[in-house]
């Protein structure tokens, strides 16, 4: 076990990686309860959701990416290629409307919206991204250039 705590909690992501461009909210975890009041609501609404998770495998024919977004239609979801080989995937999963009558005893599911970039690999065919969404999760499928094998030439020896 480490001396040194770990102020970054459990991230996978590494600050020194070129493929992981994370949104990270450095004070998330922290308990801020006495604060929330002076925090605008579209801050917490935006930074609630930010950490969609997101598995991305590389195959021997692509780099595939899945996210799970339950309870979000794929019209509220946006998967785009920008220049420069760098995925984006965004949405916003709406607030639930609040009826006069209703007693809440307890939200934990949070809304607003979530943003993922990542940086894809110079094999990476950025023309030819696919995606779909079934039962709540998004797959992002990114086809990979074939690597030439370099012709090996056979010279005769002579002599």
């Amino acid at each position: 076990m480490s001396l040194i705590p770990s102020f970054f909690g459990n991230r996978r992501s590494n600050v020194f990686d070129p493929f992981s461009l994370d949104i990270w909210d450095p004070f998330e975890g922290f308990p801020f309860s006495s604060m929330v009041a002076n925090v605008p609501s579209s801050a917490r609404e935006t930074s609630a959701f930010a950490n969609a998770r997101i598995d991305w495998k590389e195959t021997p024919e692509a780099h595939v990416f899945k996210a799970d977004l339950p309870g979000l239609k794929k019209e509220e979801v946006r998967v785009e290629v920008e220049e420069g080989g760098v995925l984006q995937i965004s949405g916003e999963r709406s607030k639930e409307q609040e009826e006069r009558n209703d007693k809440w005893h307890r939200v934990e599911r949070s809304g607003g919206k979530f943003l993922r970039r990542f940086r894809l690999p110079e094999n990476a065919k950025t023309d030819q991204v696919k995606a779909s969404m079934e039962n709540g999760v998004l797959t992002v499928t990114v086809p990979k250039e074939e690597v030439k094998k370099p012709e090996v030439k056979s010279i005769e020896i002579s002599g």
